[in-house]
């Protein structure tokens, strides 16, 4: 059902926390910046598309004391780690089996974290935005997490450089650091973040990096009020 993690990123589910540590830069530190531009705007119910293992939700959780979070994934052997890492929230929070592609329930805040470069367009982007921006209540917040890559090649191959370099302090050769960059390729598409943002814009956004660490970036979106209420 959909996007396998032990599959596209060759690793089981229960080394997927001690893995993705490896392959993103200053993990922890995104995750605390995504939650803290939730944690900033109040929101109560909030939804966590492609959730994975409960990391970014239990950042959220900690810093959003008086909120309820639904995670939404396709992998249930992903989703049953996050009910473990969960438990202490476990009233605050629901677990939902389907794609994140769609009409979505009615929040004040929807977050994700490295699971939206696994929409293979820009104009597929666009329609997943649409569906939060209608989903989020007025003045709602989305966070995003994510890689981008420059349109420009010579800028990509310098992101890439830096991204290898990551790996490789995290103790993976270069050679293999540079193949799981041609296998995630398969999966995976990194847009440029002007043309992230000019959907998120087109979308009813008013759009803000917050945080980097190439290839990554934290990028806050808040609903901008319809003129005509």
């Amino acid at each position: 059902m959909g996007h396998s993690v032990v599959r596209h990123l060759r690793v089981e589910v229960e080394a997927y926390d001690a893995s993705i540590r490896q392959f993103i830069p200053d993990y922890e530190t995104m995750l605390a910046e995504t939650a803290r531009c939730v944690a900033e705007s109040s929101a109560e119910h909030i939804l966590d598309l492609g959730a994975g293992t409960g990391a970014l939700s239990e950042a959220v959780l900690a810093q959003c004391p008086q909120c309820r979070v639904e995670l939404i994934d396709t992998d249930g052997g992903m989703l049953d780690q996050a009910r473990e890492r969960l438990r202490p929230y476990r009233p605050r929070v629901r677990f939902t089996r389907r794609r994140f592609q769609g009409a979505l329930p009615q929040c004040d805040a929807v977050v994700a974290s490295l699971a939206l470069h696994h929409v293979p367009t820009l104009s597929e982007k666009r329609t997943v935005y649409g569906a939060i921006h209608a989903a989020l209540e007025a003045e709602g917040v989305f966070v995003n997490a994510d890689a981008n890559m420059p349109a420009d090649a010579i800028q990509q191959r310098a992101a890439y450089t830096t991204w290898a370099a990551h790996l490789v302090a995290s103790g993976i050769p270069e050679p293999r650091a540079w193949g799981h960059f041609r296998e995630w390729a398969d999966e995976d598409t990194y847009l440029p973040l002007d043309d992230e943002l000019g959907a998120l814009t087109a979308a009813g956004f008013s759009p803000a990096r917050v945080w980097q660490s190439v290839p990554i970036n934290v990028v806050k979106s808040t609903k901008t009020p319809d003129p005509r209420t």
